[in-house]
């Protein structure tokens, strides 16, 4: 007869599995910005957006404004890695369903980064040009 589990290393057991959960979500983050260009470009302009938001000194609620408008766009563009790499996992030959998929999770991210031109455009913009004396 097996000894029942003992709560310490039930409790290790459920760490090492949510551990490991992170070690996958961050190993998909990896991929996304190794293998798409336009990812290092959100990386880019989300750095640049902190740095300005930090020395232009926003609010603690356009801070909020602005953390959830790039975790949308990061979304966006991770969910359209998925999507094209499980399009191209079920459909390796060209067909226009695959396209159409493809096209989609891809205006998915053009949407979402509209979006975030226009939000930083309303929070940093005014900030920015009282800032430069305009």
């Amino acid at each position: 007869m097996m000894e029942p589990e003992s709560e310490y290393s039930r409790l290790r057991r459920v760490l090492a599995c949510r551990l490991g959960s992170f070690r996958y979500a961050f190993a998909g983050l990896a991929y996304v910005l190794r293998s798409q260009l336009n990812a290092r470009i959100h990386a880019a302009v989300t750095i640049l957006v902190v740095v300005a938001s930090l020395w232009l000194g926003l609010s603690r609620s356009e801070w909020a404004l602005l953390v959830v408008t790039i975790a949308i766009v990061w979304t966006t563009e991770i969910l359209n890695t998925a999507i094209e790499a499980v399009v191209d996992l079920v459909s390796p030959e060209m067909h226009p369903l695959a396209k159409i998929a493809k096209d989609c999770a891809a205006a998915a991210v053009l949407v979402t980064a509209m979006m975030a031109v226009a939000v930083g455009l309303l929070l940093l913009g005014p900030k920015l040009w009282d800032r430069l004396g305009f």
